[in-house]
């Protein structure tokens, strides 16, 4: 039976199944290309962090998933075509924005975010079959990795031979390739799985709080608004002058528009010359972003449109994590500060 549009727009995923829909349907309508032969690329190899968030997705399992050696090669084979999507990250909590991922968006492609996924980061201490974290003489992975488990490895195994290796993922290929009980490899719990190591320690990450955001980015359609939706653009100045982002904030200011996100980039014109990246809650099918929009680009060279997306909020208890003090907690924080002064 073939499926229609309106059978697939009842499905949790409709914006994703319809734009597949309409991607492989032939043109008189008979038949389907099965979800499963889409392909979408991650950034690979096997065993990362952004496989294991992709794992989470499950309308994107059931996909042909490729593993690709750099973000900057996987977004060209989605521009050309090669591939349907690509799941690429685009920010760590701790690390900071992935610079290769927004660049490329803004400079080097012509894809649109249709989703954002966020991924809880927990990292393991791996080793093979026998090993013994008291044994173990050298560590291999990936250098924000290393960064992020500084105080684990200095009370744990300090007297360990920290290697770098490509990705989490190699060091724990490295590992098991070797054989040996006396290495270890820091990598996701995925890599454990896919190269058979053992956890010799579990999420030795210092920050509790480490996170990662992902995009799924395609070529086409924009998907239709939720009702709790982000946008993202990138704006560029006509002239670098005084109070040239403020005139650019006052347009979201007017509007009660709040911004989930703000970062300058190098616009590749000089050194000096930024454009902004700006984040911010709405659709670009709401009307008060459409005139958002219209202001934005009457004083603006030029805006890139990136997306308007589903917000990936986590959980309310996420949301409510930031601690809020009383006016007295306040004012007791601030005497605090004042007796220190000498």
């Amino acid at each position: 039976m073939v499926a229609s549009p309106q059978l697939l727009a009842n499905r949790t995923f409709c914006t994703l199944d319809y734009w597949l829909y309409q991607r492989h349907a032939s043109k008189d309508d008979v038949e389907v290309v099965k979800i499963d032969a889409m392909k979408i690329g991650y950034l690979g190899p096997e065993g990362t962090f952004t496989q294991e968030a992709l794992r989470t997705q499950s309308d994107l399992n059931g996909l042909d998933l490729i593993p690709y050696s750099s973000i900057a090669i996987l977004l060209e084979a989605v521009q050309d075509d090669q591939i349907e999507m690509g799941f690429v990250p685009i920010e760590n909590s701790i690390e900071g924005t992935v610079a290769v991922t927004i660049d490329s968006l803004i400079f080097d492609c012509d894809l649109v975010i249709v989703r954002e996924v966020v991924h809880n980061i927990h990292l393991q201490l791996l080793g093979i079959s026998g090993a013994v974290m008291d044994d173990i003489a050298e560590i291999w992975s990936y250098s924000h990795a290393l960064a992020q488990c500084r105080r684990f490895l200095a009370h744990n195994v300090g007297a360990a031979n920290i290697k770098e290796s490509l990705s989490t993922a190699d060091g724990a290929y490295r590992v098991a390739s070797s054989r040996d009980i006396r290495i270890a490899a820091i990598a996701p719990r995925i890599a454990g799985e896919i190269y058979q190591l053992v956890e010799l320690a579990t999420n030795i990450e210092d920050h509790d709080e480490n996170q990662t955001r992902f995009y799924l980015v395609r070529k086409g359609p924009i998907p239709k608004p939720t009702g709790h939706d982000k946008t993202s653009i990138a704006c560029f100045q006509l002239a670098d002058a005084p109070g040239s982002l403020f005139s650019i904030l006052a347009e979201f200011s007017a509007r009660n528009i709040n911004l989930t996100k703000l970062e300058s980039r190098p616009s590749k014109l000089g050194l000096g010359q930024y454009c902004f990246v700006i984040e911010f809650d709405g659709h670009i099918a709401e009307p008060i972003v459409g005139d958002l929009f219209l202001s934005l680009r009457r004083k603006l060279a030029d805006i890139k449109f990136l997306g308007s997306f589903p917000n990936a909020k986590i959980t309310e208890q996420d949301v409510n994590n930031t601690t809020k003090l009383t006016p007295d907690e306040a004012s007791r924080w601030v005497e605090d500060i004042r007796r220190r002064i000498e």
